[in-house]
């Protein structure tokens, strides 16, 4: 028994919560019987908060006034889902191009929580969510969470870039060990020295969550496995940022000994869906968001492969209507046998991000330096990372404004402190950096051999 996840549970945390004047746990009683209400309970309360936030953001939004106006529309004249459809969808361009007239004039934004991400497109976004909304995505976060099997208070093993703590100080430092009590396999500094480390850290003190980008977890399934790492049996395993394989499932259950939970988020709007403990399909976040799944602007028929889109129904500072993501998805018509209602997507089809090699051998996951690299470089509108060898890179750029001289020796600073001095690089300046075939764009694209992938294909 862990002592001290009970005392967590039961003590520190609720503490914690009162303490950051945070009612994530209290939501927790509602959200975990909201989930099982009958799928047309769970779709009226959905219609209900799509009315608020229609009406909020007619109000008090700019850029929806505007919007309403030339789409021919006013709240009132939305009484169905298809009467929303008819609201032009939100894109990155929109938002990057209109930030201030999207926030709404009933905050001040000094108070608002600031979301910055590449995205998957390695296009540079900041959101911003007001307290409230905050604190909602938190408990809906937990609330999934347990469908994997772990809770609150039970260690985590994290494969994620840059721990965040670590850039809280000592505040931070303290957060953890006396409550989040992660352990961290930084992504940016894949090495074997690394995975050796992180594996030692697990098998001396094992986790009871293993969570990690889908890549990187199965990165290092295949390390331990090839190691001869003695057995690392988490009670959940929950896969995030980037698409999850049939073969890196596999490699990570067999080695692991446990189910692997997929999840599936974005910065801007926190968690969309995720899978339970049935692993049959993904269970769309119903009470925090409205998810269509369209292709050429209309709805795609269940199970075939469409781009997501979601409203935030929970975010009111800074409303986002109909926001087409850049994923790429496939919806169902089943209910699962776990009896949630809340509705399911049969899986995420898009969001494919490829590591790269340093000329030391060590691995860099591509969602993590599109964070480091599109989000630090002053001026960039959007990043595409190519590997062509060990030691040479393109770096294809879209300038935006800011961008000059500043924004190159930042960019040669982060190579140099990334890959070596050693590294060669050249940039291509372009207008637009298209997407592939298949419409989703890659963010780093990789023609170095990565190891273990050979292995986990042919098996």
């Amino acid at each position: 028994m862990d002592l001290h996840a009970r005392l967590i549970r039961h003590l520190l945390a609720p503490a914690w919560a009162r303490w950051e004047k945070s009612d994530y746990l209290l939501r927790q009683p509602g959200l975990r019987r909201a989930q099982y209400d009958p799928p047309e309970v769970v779709q009226a309360r959905q219609w209900d908060a799509l009315r608020h936030i229609l009406r909020h953001a007619y109000e008090t939004v700019p850029f929806y006034r505007r919007r309403f106006v030339e789409a021919g529309l006013h709240p009132r004249d939305v009484r169905s889902f298809e009467d929303f459809a008819r609201l032009p969808v939100l894109t990155k361009q929109d938002i990057r191009e209109n930030a201030d007239a999207l926030l709404s004039d009933r905050y001040e934004k000094q108070d608002l929580h600031r979301k910055k991400t590449s995205g998957s497109t390695g296009t540079a976004l900041e959101v911003f969510v007001d307290d409230a909304a905050q604190q909602f995505k938190r408990a809906c976060v937990l609330r999934a969470d347990g469908w994997s099997g772990w809770r609150l208070g039970e260690r985590v093993a994290m494969v994620w870039g840059n721990p965040d703590y670590l850039r809280r100080g000592w505040r931070g430092r303290l957060r953890n060990a006396l409550l989040e009590r992660r352990t961290y396999l930084d992504t940016l500094k894949i090495s074997d020295e690394a995975l050796a480390r992180f594996a030692r850290a697990l098998v001396r003190r094992p986790p009871s969550l293993l969570f990690g980008h889908a890549h990187s977890v199965y990165l290092f399934a295949e390390y331990v496995r090839q190691a001869g790492i003695p057995p690392i049996r988490p009670r959940g395993i929950i896969t995030s940022a980037m698409v999850l394989h049939a073969w890196q499932r596999r490699i990570i259950e067999e080695v692991f000994a446990c189910p692997v939970t997929n999840r599936y988020g974005c910065e801007e709007v926190s968690l969309i869906a995720c899978e339970c403990e049935r692993h049959q399909g993904l269970h769309v976040n119903a009470d925090g968001l409205y998810v269509e799944v369209l292709r050429d602007g209309r709805p795609v028929p269940a199970g075939q492969q469409g781009q997501v889109h979601v409203t935030d129904l929970a975010n009111r500072a800074m409303p986002l209507l109909r926001y087409q993501v850049g994923d790429l998805a496939v919806l169902s018509n089943r209910r699962c046998v776990c009896g949630r209602g809340l509705p399911l997507l049969e899986r995420i089809a898009g969001r494919v991000a490829d590591f790269v090699v340093t000329p030391t051998g060590q691995l860099i996951s591509g969602i993590s330096l599109t964070e480091n690299f599109a989000l630090q470089v002053p001026g960039v509108a959007q990043f595409q990372i190519v590997q062509e060898a060990a030691d040479q890179f393109v770096f294809r750029l879209v300038r935006g404004p800011g961008f000059g001289a500043a924004s190159l020796e930042r960019l040669r600073e982060l190579v140099d402190a990334t890959f070596g001095r050693e590294v060669r690089y050249r940039c291509e300046f372009l207008d637009r950096i298209a997407p592939e075939a298949s419409g989703k764009y890659r963010f780093c694209i990789s023609h170095v051999h990565i190891p273990f992938h050979e292995t986990a294909r042919a098996g």
